[in-house]
């Protein structure tokens, strides 16, 4: 297993599931419950020292217990060490600890991934639409089970079937 993958297993036994590596990329996947602390940890240990926020984004697996799967893909630019942190949330339970206090620059992304996917971000500072207008009828565009047409909004756009 990846160095990185053994310092947290043995740091959260309870809270890490699983380690992936796919052409060097290091993937570790944690209970929800440890997501917070295993981000803290990677951001303030200085063996880890990840001081920047690449990108958060999510995963929809319709057929799966734990549809969603939230990614946070953090990278230490001293260390030169990139790390995807992982949790699966079910879609009755949808939420998650949010990482604004740890890195500024994941409150736009939390609101992309809560605007187009309705995952919802414990704590956030500002947590509402941010690419979606906010009258926009009830959905998650992103979502797998979203209407390829769209929800509503059609109508609001006719004048792009107009041929003239």
């Amino acid at each position: 297993m990846h160095a990185i993958a053994e310092h947290i297993q043995a740091k959260f036994p309870n809270g890490f599931v699983k380690a992936d590596e796919w052409r060097g990329d290091l993937a570790i996947t944690v209970t929800r419950e440890a997501l917070h602390d295993v981000c803290q940890f990677l951001r303030e240990d200085p063996a880890m020292d990840c001081d920047y926020m690449v990108h958060v984004s999510s995963v929809d697996w319709p057929d799966e217990d734990e549809r969603f799967e939230v990614v946070y893909e953090v990278q230490s630019i001293r260390k030169r060490h990139r790390v995807r942190i992982k949790a699966r949330v079910p879609e009755h339970d949808c939420i998650v600890d949010s990482m604004v206090d740890l890195w500024k620059g994941a409150e736009f992304m939390e609101r992309e991934v809560f605007d187009m996917m309705g995952i919802r971000f414990a704590n956030h500072p500002d947590l509402r639409r941010i690419l979606m207008p906010d009258d926009y009828p009830e959905g998650y565009p992103l979502r797998k089970d979203f209407p390829l047409q769209g929800k509503g909004w059609r109508d609001t756009f006719d004048f792009l079937d107009d041929p003239a």
